[in-house]
């Protein structure tokens, strides 16, 4: 396909550079550019975060029964807010 495109002269100097030094046309470089760039574009990478590590101890309660213990402080703390509305 034929197309007109306007590209800043800065850019077409190192168009024509790249493409004198692999010895190409600076269509077919163009084209190559083209592809890699989309391609990237697609592939983002998430970046990844530091996140800081520290150490809690052994568990004083047993984790098998995580979810019974936080039932428990839930009704705890429900219980609690009741009595202080009295």
């Amino acid at each position: 396909m034929r197309t007109t495109m306007t590209i800043d002269d800065d850019l077409a100097a190192d168009l024509r550079d790249a493409a004198q030094k692999r010895r190409l046309p600076m269509r077919r470089l163009i084209d190559q550019a083209l592809r890699a760039g989309l391609r990237s574009m697609g592939r983002r990478k998430a970046r990844r975060v530091a996140s800081p590590v520290f150490s809690m101890g052994t568990p004083t309660v047993d984790l098998d029964k995580a979810g019974a213990l936080a039932a428990l402080l839930e009704d705890e703390e429900a219980r609690r807010k009741l009595e202080l509305r009295k």
